[in-house]
């Protein structure tokens, strides 16, 4: 194992990070959150428009331009699919023969709306500490912060295992292009011993948070049809079934829309005793700012709005561990100001259900469309049409291997070194498809998935921000994890 990293390397490891963000990274994602690159599943003509291929092209750009002795880089294109840049670094000064791959993204959500009148998805303001602006977090400094980390190692001459980097643009829309590459890049990879994926969050700002779980997802659209046309709703209402009572009557066998709770019982797990231990142990620190960190509508005026229990420990597995249902989108409806009194032919949501980390996703994307289509009421027309391909239809979620004793060390020691804090564990409640696919991939690598989606940080919503503060030393941290590994 390489020695230990001391205090006055970690020093210098988070000076470097500083200087390396402050003059850098900030400016190099200004210019990426300004431009729309939205993930495929928003944006049907990404290849046309060239969103995507240039924020790739930037970012490569970047990379090249640090100069860092021994790296090469690629940009991989696959007839297609999305393109994907692939860089590797060689060992220094390390006898490990593993790999420490490297993960991020640089496709975005799209622009939703409710954005601070100052603020914009493609319109980057600094400010305070905070870049607003979308996809800045999520995950575009993530491959800024990951050259960043391995320069500051060779700033410092620490050792290193061979480095290697995935960083894709499909993330969003399920990483349906990821497998592929991974297969075309597998004699390339390496054997890899360390997963290092930036696209997570953190509980608080104050310490280094573990990821130690992920949900699964089944998204896509579920309509029903019933007239062919809209009609008057005072000529046609209580004759022909309201469609869109029709598609409450279908979620009904999907949710209990008193509770909340998915009925199927096939769309829930275990839950293993290990993680309720650290549920518990992070609702000890985080205590009612698991819930009161949300934006919630009513205030003290309007006395508060509650979410669906007050109880930590239960707020972090109902948001971790437990199958939930969201409707992402509506279509078939027509704007308030121009809704006539017409019964609409067809009402279609767009569903977004989180699964637990151990349920498969791809088997309960079939289970779920069963389910909505199967003896339709009325014998109206009921359909629903999962995302993603055939054969990769649902992303599943992900458990993290248990953690070697010489990485809780380094975690612990790094978060400690930039923090002042103990390391924290946390489940989360997003997606990230890559994590199943390397842990069937590399059954023997350690995790280390973590994040700048802190509090208030709302990724995929409006006010996206990243917190520059702790992204410099989440940067440092990352270096001093990499040159401790065996």
């Amino acid at each position: 194992m390489n020695a230990p990293v001391r205090a006055e390397e970690s020093a210098a490891l988070a000076a470097y990070a500083d200087e390396a963000w402050d003059q850098r990274i900030v400016p190099a994602l200004t210019d990426y959150i300004g431009v729309p690159a939205k993930s495929p599943m928003f944006d049907a003509d990404w290849a046309r428009h060239g969103y995507l291929d240039r924020v790739v092209r930037d970012a490569a750009a970047w990379v090249e331009s640090r100069k860092l002795p021994g790296l090469k880089l690629e940009v991989v294109r696959l007839e297609g699919r999305t393109p994907l840049i692939f860089f590797e670094l060689a060992a220094s000064g390390s006898a490990s023969k593993d790999t420490v791959l490297l993960y991020g993204h640089l496709d975005k959500q799209p622009e939703f709306n409710g954005w601070r009148s100052d603020l914009g998805p493609w319109t980057p303001k600094y400010e305070s500490g905070l870049l607003y602006g979308r996809g800045g977090a999520d995950d575009g400094y993530a491959v800024y912060a990951a050259i960043t980390a391995l320069e500051a190692l060779k700033a410092q001459n620490l050792p290193h295992p061979r480095c290697v980097g995935v960083i894709e643009s499909c993330e969003e829309s399920g990483s349906s292009d990821l497998p592929i590459y991974l297969e075309a890049l597998k004699p390339r990879l390496g054997q890899v011993g360390l997963v290092v994926c930036l696209d997570s969050g953190a509980g608080n700002y104050d310490q280094l948070w573990l990821t130690t779980s992920l949900r699964g997802m089944v998204s896509g659209v579920l309509k029903v049809e019933i007239l062919s046309e809209g009609i008057h709703s005072g000529d046609a209402s209580g004759l022909v079934p309201s469609s869109f009572r029709i598609l409450r009557h279908v979620l009904d066998r999907l949710e209990d829309s008193a509770t909340g709770r998915l009925l199927p019982q096939s769309f829930h797990c275990e839950l293993p005793a290990s993680r309720l231990e650290q549920a518990r142990a992070t609702a000890a620190i985080l205590k009612d700012e698991v819930w009161k960190r949300m934006p919630w509508a009513c205030g003290a005026d309007g006395g508060p709005t509650l979410p669906t229990t007050t109880d930590p420990v239960e707020g972090l597995l109902n948001r971790t561990w437990r199958p939930t249902l969201s409707v992402t989108g509506v279509d078939g409806f027509p704007e308030l100001k121009n809704a006539g009194n017409v019964l609409r032919p067809y009402t279609a949501f767009k569903l977004s259900l989180r699964l637990p980390p151990l349920v498969d996703g791809n088997e309960a994307s079939l289970k779920l469309k069963a389910l909505l289509e199967d003896n339709a009421p009325y014998n109206a027309r009921v359909t629903f049409h999962p995302d993603g391909r055939a054969g990769a239809l649902g992303a599943t979620g992900w458990n993290a291997p248990e953690l070697a004793p010489w990485l809780e060390h380094a975690l612990n020691s790094a978060s400690s070194a930039y923090f002042g804090a103990p390391l924290g564990y946390v489940g989360q409640g997003g997606t990230i498809p890559l994590m199943s696919m390397l842990q069937k991939g590399f059954p023997q690598a350690q995790m280390m998935v973590c994040g700048v989606l802190g509090p208030k940080s709302n990724a995929h919503g409006p006010n996206e921000f990243l917190h520059v503060p702790y992204g410099k030393k989440l940067t440092a941290a990352v270096a001093q994890v990499i040159t401790a590994c065996p």
